[in-house]
C-alpha cells in the first residue's frame, strides 16, 4: 500500500507502542494450501493465496524489532506448501527514519536467513517520479538502483512498480522503459499501483503487466474496483489487494470512536471521523456475525472474501505478529459458500459505508 502525503505528518504519533519480544511459537504453522498464479511474465510463478504487506513494520516510530519482524516473515513463508512463494509487498519509502528502512529490514532478514530468499516473491514500489517531463528513464533507473543497493544482493528484486500511475507520458512508453531494465537483469517483472482499467490496458500494450495493486475490502469495493478486477482477469494480470481489513477497522478492534487513540492518524480519515465511525460500525457487526457462524474471525472472513473475487486476487494484509500472520495465511484456506457470499453481499448493501477512502 502506498502512503498518502497526510501520513508522513501524522504517523509519528500513531505508533508509539514499544515492541515486545516474540516468544518462540509452540505450534507448527498451519499449512496454507490454496495458491494463486501471478500474471504477465510471471504467469508461471505460484504464490500463496494470501501475501504479506510489510509497510507497517517500519512506517512507525519506533519500528518493531528485527526479532519480531523476522519471526512474522518466517511464519508466513513457513506456512506455504513446497514450490510456493510468499508475495512480499515493500517500498523504497516504507520507513520514517530512514525512508528506506523497509528495504534495509529485508536485507538484514535475507542476510540472516538466506534460505528464505527463494520462498519469497519480492515486490517493491518506488515513489512516483515528480517530473516525468524530464529524463524518465534516468529517474526510474536511479530508483531501481537505489532499491538494489539497499537490498545489498541478499534478494532478487522480482517485481518493480511505481507507487502511482506516471502522468505526463504515455503509459506504453513508461512500461517499455521499465522493460529495458528487465533486459539488463535489474528485476524480472513490472507492476502497477492505483491504476484504472483504461490505464492498465494502455500499460499492458507496452509490456505485459504482472500485477496491479489496489485497495480492496468489504468497505472498499467501488465500481472502479470491480472494473479493475474484471480487466485484470481478462488480461491475465494478478490483483494485489492491499488493506483487505480496512486499516484494521473491519477486524472489530475498535468498538466505539472512544477506542480510537487520540493521536491515531486514522482520525484524520473521512471514514474514521466521529459520525461516520459510528455509522460504519454496523458493517463490522454484520461481518462479525457471519464470521462467528463459521467459527472464524472477522479478519479471516474479510481476507477470504477478497480472495474469492478472482483466481488471481491476492490479499496482502499487514502484520508483524506471528499469531496474526498465521491466522491471515490460514484465511486463504477458507471456503466461502454461495450462502456465505450472499450474506456478505447483503451486509455490504444494507450497511453502506460513509466517508471517502482518505
Amino acid at each position: 500500500m502506498a502512503p498518502r502525503p497526510l501520513l508522513s505528518s501524522l504517523v509519528q504519533s500513531f505508533y508509539q507502542k514499544k515492541s515486545r519480544p516474540v516468544p518462540p511459537s509452540p505450534h507448527k504453522p498451519v499449512m496454507s494450501t490454496k495458491t494463486a498464479q501471478l500474471g504477465g511474465t510471471a504467469s508461471e510463478v505460484t504464490v500463496g493465496m494470501v501475501g504479506h504487506g510489510l509497510m507497517m513494520m517500519t512506517w512507525r516510530n519506533p519500528p518493531i524489532s528485527d526479532e519480531e519482524a523476522f519471526a512474522s516473515l518466517k511464519a508466513g513463508m513457513d506456512a506455504l506448501p513446497p514450490g510456493t512463494r510468499m508475495f512480499l509487498n515493500s517500498g523504497e519509502f516504507y520507513g520514517l527514519d530512514p525512508p528506506s528502512a523497509n528495504l534495509e529490514l529485508l536485507a538484514r532478514f535475507f542476510e540472516q536467513y538466506p534460505g528464505y530468499a527463494d520462498k519469497a516473491f519480492l515486490s517493491v514500489k518506488c515513489g512516483t517520479p515528480s517530473n516525468p517531463y524530464g529524463n524518465l528513464e534516468a529517474t526510474l533507473e536511479r530508483k531501481v538502483n537505489f532499491i538494489l543497493a539497499k537490498l545489498r544482493g541478499t534478494k532478487k528484486l522480482d517485481l518493480f512498480e511505481p507507487a502511482r500511475v506516471i502522468h505526463g507520458v504515455p503509459l506504453e512508453q513508461s512500461t517499455r522503459i521499465m522493460a529495458r531494465f528487465i533486459a539488463q537483469g535489474k528485476f524480472d517483472h513490472i507492476g502497477l499501483s492505483e491504476a484504472r482499467s483504461d490505464q492498465i490496458r494502455q500499460a499492458h500494450r507496452g509490456h505485459p503487466i504482472t500485477a496491479v495493486e489496489i485497495e480492496v475490502s468489504p468497505w472498499s469495493y467501488s465500481q472502479e474496483t470491480k472494473d479493475v478486477i474484471s480487466t485484470c482477469e481478462e488480461l491475465g494480470i494478478a490483483v494485489i489487494a492491499y488493506s483487505p481489513l480496512g486499516h484494521g477497522f473491519l477486524t472489530g478492534k475498535w468498538k466505539s470512536y472512544k477506542d480510537l487513540e487520540p493521536d491515531n492518524m486514522l482520525r484524520q480519515f473521512s471514514r474514521f471521523q466521529r459520525d461516520n465511525f459510528k455509522h460504519n460500525l454496523a458493517l463490522v457487526s454484520a461481518l462479525e456475525a457471519i464470521a462467528a457462524k463459521k467459527g472464524i474471525t472477522a479478519a479471516q472472513l474479510c481476507i477470504a472474501w477478497v480472495a474469492s473475487l478472482g483466481p488471481k486476487v491476492v490479499p496482502i494484509p499487514g502484520s508483524s505478529n506471528v499469531k496474526r500472520t498465521a491466522e491471515n495465511c490460514a484465511a486463504g484456506n477458507i471456503e466461502l459458500t454461495v450462502e456465505d457470499l450472499a450474506e456478505i453481499r447483503h451486509a455490504m448493501t444494507v450497511n453502506t459505508v460513509r466517508g471517502t477512502r482518505y
